[in-house]
């Protein structure tokens, strides 16, 4: 695991921490990560359903993706980089485009 990933990781604990809100935090990363996925989709020109398609899922499974509301696993994440041509590192929110 790369140290920015670990730094990034250990402010996400430290603000949440901080704030007593943990479940904030991580809603704000879920729709972070969702919004960049939405971006990078779009910038691919692709349909949700087209993606959902390759993922072997539902447009509406898809779209809770990227509404926040579900979390990619690894086998997804690499899946979606590969398909998007960004890294891991854009999709999560850790450097930018």
């Amino acid at each position: 695991m790369s140290n920015h990933f670990m730094v990034y990781i250990y402010n996400i604990y430290l603000c949440s921490s901080k704030s007593g809100n943990k479940g904030y935090v991580k809603m704000s990363l879920k729709n972070e990560v969702g919004r960049r996925l939405k971006e990078a989709r779009r910038i691919s020109k692709f349909t949700q359903k087209q993606v959902a398609e390759k993922l072997l899922m539902t447009q509406q499974q898809y779209s809770r993706f990227e509404n926040g509301i579900f979390e990619l696993n690894y086998e997804q994440l690499v899946f979606l980089c590969r398909l998007y041509d960004v890294s891991a590192d854009y999709l999560l929110g850790i450097e930018e485009f």
